[in-house]
């Protein structure tokens, strides 16, 4: 069976979609079979951003509700034969997901997949709540912002209590990915830095992203950034968490410095 990640953060415009986006195809990169699920019905943009857009037919809603075969809905990536995308409806509100429903879904999709990439929509409310609810691992998108941190201390609670684990008495494995960082406007006091962030969140480190245009103009072309520029640095940083969360032991190094945080990643046990 495969293992179920959310792509979570209580604040719009961290990076949520970008980063699942990234690391689904860092994942599928290695042969792994990957699929995504936007979960942000109403909305959409995960299809966007895999440059997948002109290639819905049918979507997470319609298979919930009986109008589609799973089969049909999901799209194969052009690029990677191992990365497939389930898209959310931009016609429907976030009310036309029901528990059992994504219940179904969510494990039809472990059978086939090895990794099943739920993509979040911002908030605490329904959407937020169905995409979390079976993960096995959340990764926890933060900006090295106050109001950012903030809204991520509030999901990680969320994390423990309204899951299918938490309700099983367990605790989903929780890993912090740190976007959109500058060290220079770090050190002028501009945004938080590292140590800041993971001493109010308190779980593990599992990437640090800098912040670059790259990762603007992959999904302006419709390309993860870790297969349209695949040697850029937004680009390495995402490969090495996929690594991570496979399993591998990786040091991280602070983009713009040189010391790294090896100790302060993996020094604390995940919760």
């Amino acid at each position: 069976m495969g293992k179920v990640i959310v792509v979570t953060s209580g604040k719009g415009g961290v990076g949520k979609t970008t980063s699942s986006a990234a690391l689904g195809a860092a994942l599928a990169h290695k042969g792994d079979r990957v699929v995504i699920v936007d979960f942000d019905v109403g909305l959409r943009n995960l299809d966007l951003v895999m440059g997948a857009e002109r290639r819905v037919v049918y979507d997470l809603v319609n298979v919930i509700q009986g109008e589609a075969k799973l089969s049909q809905a999901l799209i194969r990536d052009k690029r990677l034969e191992t990365l497939f995308l389930l898209p959310a409806s931009q016609t429907r509100d976030k009310d036309a997901l029901t528990p059992s429903g994504v219940e179904t879904v969510i494990t039809e999709l472990k059978r086939v997949f090895d990794w099943v990439i739920c993509d979040s929509p911002a908030g605490i409310e329904r959407g937020a709540t169905l995409a979390m609810r079976h993960a096995d691992i959340a990764v926890v998108v933060t900006n090295p912002e106050v109001s950012s941190v903030r809204d991520s201390d509030r999901i990680i609670g969320l994390l423990d209590a309204k899951t299918v684990k938490a309700e099983q008495g367990e605790r989903v494995e929780k890993h912090l990915l740190l976007t959109r960082y500058d060290s220079n406007r770090a050190e002028r006091g501009d945004m938080l830095k590292v140590d800041d962030v993971l001493e109010i969140l308190s779980i593990p480190l599992i990437g640090i992203i800098p912040e670059s245009m790259d990762v603007l103009r992959a999904s302006n072309i419709g390309a993860p950034v870790t297969l349209a520029d695949a040697r850029s640095a937004p680009a390495m940083a995402y490969f090495d968490a996929a690594r991570r969360l496979a399993g591998e032991v990786l040091p991280i190094t602070i983009p713009g410095e040189k010391r790294g945080i090896f100790g302060k990643i993996f020094g604390r046990k995940a919760a």
